[in-house]
């Protein structure tokens, strides 16, 4: 079997680390409202993955993460007058009722970044210790410059990252590109003690950290999501696994493309999101996944009334035929 690497930018002879398992990771959803038809779609693509690679007899260790604490689980927790962990509460559970509509198997580990907290600063205390991140008033940043690869996912060197993306301003940075790690607690911010204050992780330190966890030496096969994770947050994963551990993190990098709507974007600015528990209630379950798997999963995926009425036709085929044979399931 052949998967095309994000990072060599070519397809290569799938050779797992340990003959006979396959270890995958693949980011989950930040945690503050219902999951659209653009974040679902990679959870359907990597869990037919999931399930080909068990067709094919491998012992499959999958894991899925749930951001928990982010500046836009504050935001809702302010809107609906309920605490940060009651929001993330509230939407892991619509996610499960989303995920179950759509078949999707349970990851056989679903880690939250606050469970992981201990492990988060301590992580980041190792990569001070070692040279390759400073803290700034109570902040923790990763340097860039320290990291000589960065880049190498998205394929694009750093001048140019730092000339063509868009970079928050911060004057404590000591190099535009530098990422945060750890963030000074905020009024009316969660925060947990560190050595360097209180404060909560940096996004882009949760996922390395808890797949050091979870695997032995923080190594696994495949690492999977969108095509907007290639860069930073995996690029920004990657440059911390290096500097700790010298290997980044997967041998197989894959990502998906994302979702147009009438050949549009799909964007709030635009009015045209779409949430997953509506399509799967307008559609029922098996339109709606072969409609996601339509399509190459990195080639953008386009939804039109007519694609749709299509899909539907093809799939009453395909079930009129299972109807006939004990394969059917209603």
């Amino acid at each position: 079997m052949k998967i095309y690497n994000t990072m060599s930018k070519r397809k290569e002879e799938f050779v797992p680390l340990e003959e006979g398992k396959v270890k995958m990771y693949v980011c989950g959803p930040t945690v503050y409202n219902f999951i659209h038809i653009g974040n679902a779609r990679p959870f359907i693509i990597f869990d037919t993955l999931r399930r080909y690679l068990e067709y094919r007899g491998y012992d499959v260790t999958f894991v899925q993460n749930f951001t928990d604490v982010d500046d836009k689980i504050i935001k809702r927790s302010h809107e609906e007058n309920i605490t940060p962990e009651e929001v993330a509460t509230k939407y892991i559970k619509e996610y499960f009722v989303d995920a179950d509509g759509l078949g999707i198997k349970r990851a056989s580990v679903h880690p939250q970044v606050t469970d992981n907290i201990e492990q988060i600063i301590a992580f980041v205390k190792e990569l001070e210790d070692k040279g390759y991140a400073y803290a700034v008033n109570g902040d923790v940043y990763f340097d860039t410059k320290k990291f000589k690869d960065y880049g190498k996912l998205s394929g694009i060197k750093q001048e140019e990252l730092e000339a063509g993306a868009r970079i928050e301003v911060n004057d404590q940075k000591r190099h535009p590109m530098d990422f945060v790690l750890w963030k000074a607690k905020k009024e009316g911010e969660p925060g947990w003690a560190s050595p360097w204050g209180e404060g909560r992780p940096g996004w882009h330190t949760e996922c390395v950290v808890m797949i050091n966890d979870i695997f032995e030496n923080g190594r696994i096969d495949i690492h999977g999501g969108g095509q907007d994770l290639k860069f930073p947050h995996h690029e920004n994963e990657i440059a911390q696994s290096r500097a700790l551990n010298g290997h980044p993190i997967a041998d197989t990098w894959m990502h998906n493309q994302m979702i147009n709507i009438n050949n549009e974007k799909m964007s709030k600015s635009l009015g045209n999101v779409i949430w997953a528990k509506d399509l799967i209630k307008e559609l029922g379950c098996n339109v709606y996944k072969w409609f996601m798997l339509s399509s190459h999963y990195r080639n953008p995926l386009n939804m039109t009334n007519e694609i749709i009425e299509g899909v539907k036709k093809e799939v009453a085929k395909v079930e009129n035929v299972l109807k006939q044979t004990s394969l059917y399931v209603q």
